[in-house]
């Protein structure tokens, strides 16, 4: 009886978190701060557990923020890797740091499966082309690390070419740190309980299930494999230069505040003055004249 209640607490959990997610999308700090005052005294754990949650995203997002200036104002070059299994809470914290960041300045690279004319090239060569330039923010939904995990557990490389990548991969990430590139990698860590938990809930959820593909499906068969991978690739690609940082990920929202509040500690930053905006007076003229649009260009009102 207590699991059955366990469960179903945790499927509460999930579906709120769904709509938390649309909650910061659209709600800005001042509004959220007023719905929240309402719950101060609220005697249920959980909102006060949210209170918290949100007060400290948008209080490293706006940390995220002040940090964009910096990298676009001295010119940095930021590369973010986010790796774990499927469902580990990637896409979600990326989500979080991207939120209310400029997409010139901060934008996402998830790199399809690797066209046949790839496939022939050197291995990093794809991913070249999406490292930052001066003043850019680049978060790689997966990366060059898809060598070291699905690649070699779903037999998609030989062992010669993982040991290729093993030998290569320290002397690429080093040639990027020299080049001025600040290269930051994350590991999302999840039991495997929780992947069972978060692929079942994928099943069920209409809204959700496009996220769940076959290759996804085969990986709960093969946890095992992708665990001896991932420890073997975090043993050999933990470098000074280029350290391996794990996010405790089974909690999402305790794994997004931290795993930004880590990245901003990465990058020694300070607040950019910024010239205070001062909105002209429009310019009007006595002959303009604004023109009705057709009523049949309109989108129905239907809310």
């Amino acid at each position: 009886m207590d699991d059955s209640l366990s469960d179903l607490d945790r499927i509460k959990d999930e579906i709120a978190d769904s709509f938390d997610e649309e909650l910061e999308m659209e709600m800005d700090e001042s509004r959220l701060e007023a719905l929240l005052d309402d719950l101060s005294d609220h005697p249920d754990r959980e909102a006060l557990d949210r209170r918290l949650y949100f007060r400290e995203l948008f209080r490293l997002q706006h940390e995220l923020v002040v940090l964009q200036d910096w990298v676009q104002k001295q010119g940095l070059k930021v590369a973010v890797l986010f790796e774990g299994r499927d469902s580990a809470g990637k896409g979600g914290a990326i989500k979080r740091i991207t939120q209310r960041l400029n997409p010139r300045v901060c934008r996402v690279v998830a790199l399809p499966a690797p066209s046949e004319r790839e496939r022939t090239q050197w291995y990093f060569q794809r991913y070249v082309p999406h490292l930052p330039a001066a003043g850019e923010i680049v978060l790689f939904d997966r990366s060059w690390y898809n060598r070291a995990g699905v690649e070699r557990v779903m037999g998609f490389c030989t062992e010669e070419e993982c040991e290729e990548f093993f030998r290569s991969v320290p002397e690429f990430e080093r040639m990027l740190v020299r080049s001025g590139i600040i290269l930051v990698k994350y590991w999302f860590s999840i039991t495997d309980e929780e992947q069972q938990f978060r692929f079942q809930m994928r099943i069920h959820d209409p809204l959700k299930q496009w996220k769940l593909s076959p290759m996804d499906v085969e990986s709960r068969r093969r946890w095992e494999d992708y665990t001896r991978a991932k420890e073997d690739m975090l043993e050999r690609t933990h470098i000074a230069e280029a350290p391996w940082w794990v996010v405790e990920a089974v909690d999402k929202k305790k794994a997004r505040l931290n795993c930004i509040a880590h990245l901003l500690t990465q990058i020694p930053y300070q607040e950019v003055a910024r010239p205070e905006v001062v909105l002209p007076a429009r310019v009007r003229h006595a002959d303009y004249e604004r023109h009705p649009i057709p009523p049949e260009m309109h989108v129905p009102e239907l809310y």
